[in-house]
């Protein structure tokens, strides 16, 4: 269960990435509520995962999720550039997360 906590925290920490950008600096009420509601539920969640997970573990897989999430959207929602050697880099984080996940 542990590990189901930490793939939704990391779901939630994309969320409250990409909700950044939609705030327009804070200044914009929904995306910012639904912004700071999917940092509060990403925090908790990975808090349930560190009862039972290592914490450098934890922290390495959740930050990866969040950071492949992020940078994918990025590319699909805000036009970002999905160059060769981005999608390889975004590739050998997600390799680094299934090796943290096969170790733990």
């Amino acid at each position: 269960m542990p590990w189901v906590y930490l793939f939704f925290a990391g779901v939630f920490e994309i969320g409250w990435a990409i909700g950044l950008k939609y705030t327009e600096g804070f200044t914009r009420p929904l995306p910012t509520a639904l912004t700071v509601l999917s940092m509060i539920v990403s925090l908790g969640l990975l808090g349930l995962a560190l009862k039972t997970l290592p914490v450098g573990t934890a922290y390495a897989v959740w930050t990866g999720i969040g950071t492949v999430g992020t940078a994918l959207l990025g590319i699909y929602l805000l036009g970002e550039p999905a160059t060769a050697i981005r999608l390889s880099c975004i590739g050998l984080i997600v390799a680094g997360i299934v090796g943290l996940k096969l170790v733990a």
